[in-house]
């Protein structure tokens, strides 16, 4: 029922206008609470600042493969005034954003160097990368573990990737995090400027090693990409730049959160910790659960095509829709105690909602199981006895999701 309308009002109301109405401040408050309590009534409830939340797994997916829910291009930052720009370019020019043969061919140069094979080879440089971390703070008994190494894995990782200087990491991921507050509703319209002045500064600084690598190739990732892109002439120099700025977004900022989460999670559960400290066979069991349980990553954007009926409610043609797998990994429709965290979970999908489905599947599925695992592997091997300190307040409900600080120590 919609807040603020009794039911005598709603017996006109079509379907969809009786949807209940979500409020930016409940949701804030109680994510998990508030889907839960209307998913099993509703699929599909509205939300104040427009558009549409679908709840339940089954629906999410559904639509995630329907070709009459696009992806979303320039909705969202329209729907927030923002019609030019950097950060409306990163919606505009993206592959994330993009459909149709747009989507495809700024995805195609990128899918055999993130396809599982090749990732397959990378994961005992991933592992190298962990292990060299420790050893700079293990002497110490205690770090703060988002800022000294769930930060700083996937930042070197990406970075490495596309052959960026390392040195280059705290620059480029502090303009990353003020940008990825954008893509939730983390933000308030006075911090615009200041992310549309990260956004800016992001695509300069692509811009410039783009060039660089023009002008000096150096047989690394963005030599081949840039050289490839040119000789193919699909993508405008400025795709060429935003296909490289969503890639360092995506690889950096998801992974850093889903890092922080698993290993808070198991901490906090202390069994389960103890576990796969002496079954490392149960790692990717773990990671799968800590992804569901609380996910980096709330939910995608589609925009309506066409009307979509949903649970006898219809999604009206150019309404922007909000596929939240946050719930739907929630949904005790999908799930055996869906509440509980459980790394010997039995029934579960077959694909792992967070990643997304359809042609828009993330591109990068591969490569972030690897740094979780490896992460994952490197510290229960090394620090066994890791004891959770400050545990870490995780918030968000759309988007990417944001966490806090998050302190761990052990016996030395």
């Amino acid at each position: 029922m919609r807040e603020g309308i009794g039911a005598s009002d709603q017996a006109g109301l079509s379907a969809t206008e009786r949807l209940p109405l979500l409020t930016t401040a409940r949701l804030d408050a109680d994510p998990h609470g508030i889907f839960r309590s209307y998913r099993g009534t509703h699929s599909l409830v509205a939300h104040e600042a427009g558009g549409y939340f679908v709840l339940r797994l089954a629906d999410v997916e559904r639509l995630s493969k329907d070709p009459r829910a696009h992806a979303s291009e320039t909705a969202f930052p329209e729907m927030h005034s923002v019609n030019d720009g950097a950060l409306f370019d990163t919606f505009r020019f993206g592959m994330l954003t993009a459909n149709g043969a747009t989507h495809r061919h700024r995805r195609s140069p990128f899918s055999r160097t993130f396809a599982a094979r090749m990732i397959t080879e990378l994961r005992p440089h991933i592992r190298r990368s962990a292990e060299e971390l420790v050893d700079q703070w293990y002497a110490d008994g205690q770090v703060d573990f988002l800022e000294e190494f769930a930060a700083k894995i996937p930042a070197r990782i990406i970075s490495d990737l596309l052959g960026l200087p390392r040195e280059d990491i705290p620059s480029f991921t502090r303009l990353v995090y003020k940008v990825s507050r954008f893509i939730s509703f983390s933000f308030t319209p006075d911090e615009v400027p200041d992310i549309e002045a990260a956004a800016r500064q992001l695509q300069d600084y692509v811009e410039r090693t783009l060039d660089h690598r023009r002008g000096a190739p150096c047989g690394d990732l963005l030599s081949r990409f840039v050289a490839a892109a040119d000789a193919n002439a699909e993508m405008s120099p400025i795709e060429i730049i935003f296909q490289i700025v969503q890639l360092i977004i995506g690889g950096t900022d998801t992974t850093r959160v889903a890092l922080v989460m698993q290993v808070a999670l198991l901490l906090q559960h202390p069994e389960q910790w103890v576990a796969v400290s002496r079954e490392p066979g149960l790692i990717p069991a773990a990671v799968e659960e800590a992804m569901r349980f609380e996910p980096s990553v709330a939910s995608v954007s589609r925009i309506a095509a066409e009307d979509i009926e949903v649970d006898s409610a219809i999604i009206p043609a150019g309404k922007f829709v909000t596929l939240s797998t946050m719930s739907g990994m929630r949904d005790e429709r999908a799930y055996d105690d869906p509440d509980v965290f459980n790394i010997r979970r039995v029934r579960q999908p077959r694909l792992h909602p967070i990643f997304g489905g359809g042609p828009h599947r993330c591109i990068g599925e591969a490569l972030a199981r690897a740094e979780l695992e490896e992460s994952l592997a490197v510290l229960i091997a090394r620090i066994p006895q890791l004891r959770l300190d400050q545990a870490p307040a995780i918030k968000g409900y759309s988007g990417i999701r944001r966490v806090d600080a998050m302190r761990v120590s052990w016996p030395v």
